[in-house]
């Protein structure tokens, strides 16, 4: 067959699994700590990024 990939997307199994689930804990935890309906959205938008804000405080820790 013409087109057909039966290999899939490299690198989303386990990494895009770990991420799912990290994103899921970390809203959890931001919003069960939010103390008014704006103080959830932003902990939901923080879920989101923070993987990027640990990868650049790490980056920084190390002086790269």
């Amino acid at each position: 067959m013409v087109g057909d990939n039966r290999r899939g997307t490299p690198g989303t199994g386990v990494s895009g699994g770990v991420y799912g689930l990290a994103f899921i804990g970390a809203a959890v935890y931001y919003i069960q700590h939010a103390d008014t309906f704006w103080a959830g959205a932003l902990g939901f938008l923080k879920a989101l990024v923070w993987p990027a804000l640990l990868v650049y405080k790490l980056l920084e820790f190390l002086k790269m």
